[in-house]
């Protein structure tokens, strides 16, 4: 008796491998039956980390002086009158698959800030800790039990907020890389555990735990942690869930489709799980910081691979009838100076800068939004990154004024301020 009041109960839930499902629990919600909804809508978020130049991928202005415009070319794409960067010509040819939207503007040009501000759509504020869109997206559209609703490739973007986390991703903990194997952090069961042994080992852990909950006044968050690692089992057991995360199931044209870099394999598994009915995949292409040498950076890799990926990931969600019911933001969080410094670089710039969006309701083919013939800022009023996010989420199908509750004693207004950027969706 007095040996089993020494142990906790959260001592034990660590014992052995066991472990690695409960990491993983961590950052999953038991979907409900009730709250199960089965209404095939996705979301992938690209993000483009470091804030990539707008004058020299999607906003070019090749009549500017020549310490504006840089050392690119604009190309024509298959839209009339849409013009992008001479390195992205799969993406030209993909003009009528997204929509370009310019003169994005906003004043937090601090990587931390401006990155929480794009992936919430409300200015940061010591009061509310605002969640990002994947954890909204997995609120609202649960996937099924034995699959997570929201995975973040490698790392988080941003948190779960006020939402609380079991709402927040489950990180896959490092990239794919080709020719190497790719495990994932609470998926990937380590050497001989088998799962009829992890099976087995589940067996014991709950056996204790009924044996202990006698000696242990069980709290809500402990009870929680258990709905956790509940679906965390049956995602670890799923091979469903274990397919989906497996590249070497994938045909090698694929594989070179997408392109053998990381971002390529990333985008090929974005799509493969968006395929297996996982809600939010946010995934990372970053190096875009360009204080320097900004233009080589670009040419030689950055530019050329989001060329590839991306333009694969249109091409196999279009083949699979999946586009449509897939939304598809592509965003850094902030644009770069609209002159080249003496480091051949670009340095941050908040007042412009460009996004892409596909997929779902968008109106693809288009430009909204303009910038001055620098570059500097947007001409009008321009658009904010609140805007951005609550056409985001109506595009989507969630409701930008939609109330949560918060711990902050009343009801948080999904997107405080945006509106919808008009035109953008049909």
């Amino acid at each position: 008796m007095e040996t089993k009041k020494m142990i906790s109960r959260r001592e034990l839930l660590r014992v052995g491998s066991l472990g690695a499902s409960l990491t993983l629990g961590n950052y999953l919600r038991c979907a409900s039956a009730a709250g199960q909804n089965d209404s095939g809508r996705s979301a992938i978020l690209v993000f483009l980390g470091g804030g990539p130049s707008h004058q020299d991928t999607f906003d070019m202005k090749p009549q500017a002086p020549v310490e504006y415009r840089g050392q690119f070319q604009p190309i024509r794409t298959t839209v009339s009158g849409m013009e992008i960067c001479e390195h992205l010509p799969k993406l030209a040819h993909r003009a009528d698959k997204y929509a370009i939207i310019r003169g994005i503007s906003h004043s937090l040009a601090d990587h931390g800030l401006g990155t929480r501000y794009l992936m919430t759509g409300n200015l940061p504020t010591p009061v509310v800790d605002y969640p990002m869109y994947g954890s909204v997206v997995s609120k609202e559209f649960p996937a099924a039990i034995d699959l997570p609703s929201f995975v973040s490739i490698e790392r988080p973007v941003e948190g779960p907020g006020y939402l609380g986390a079991e709402y927040g991703p489950l990180s896959t903990g490092e990239k794919p890389r080709f020719g190497q194997p790719f495990r994932v952090r609470g998926i990937t069961l380590d050497g001989s555990l088998t799962v009829e042994k992890y099976r087995s080992r589940r067996k014991l852990v709950q056996e204790l735990d009924t044996a202990f909950a006698e000696f242990e006044n069980l709290d809500e968050s402990v009870r929680s942690l258990d709905r956790f690692s509940e679906q965390a089992f049956q995602i670890i057991s799923s091979p469903r869930a274990r397919s989906a995360f497996d590249l070497g199931l994938e045909k090698d044209s694929e594989v070179e489709r997408f392109g053998r870099h990381e971002f390529g394999q990333s985008m090929l598994l974005t799509t493969r799980l968006i395929e297996a009915g996982v809600r939010f995949v946010t995934v990372l292409l970053e190096g875009w910081d360009t204080h320097q040498d900004n233009f080589n950076q670009l040419g030689r890799t950055l530019l050329p691979n989001l060329d590839q990926s991306l333009s694969a990931l249109l091409d196999r969600l279009g083949e699979q009838g999946r586009l449509d019911s897939t939304a598809i933001l592509v965003t850094g969080e902030f644009g770069r100076t609209p002159k080249v410094n003496n480091n051949a670089g670009r340095d941050h710039w908040a007042r412009a800068m460009c996004s892409l969006m596909a997929g779902a309701n968008t109106r693809t083919g288009q430009v909204i939004g303009a910038t001055d013939d620098k570059a500097e800022g947007p001409l009008g009023d321009g658009f904010t990154p609140d805007d951005l996010a609550a056409t985001f989420f109506q595009n989507i199908g969630i409701d930008p004024k939609a109330e949560y509750s918060a711990n902050v004693g009343r009801p948080i207004t999904l997107i405080r301020n945006g509106t919808p950027i008009e035109g953008l969706l049909s």
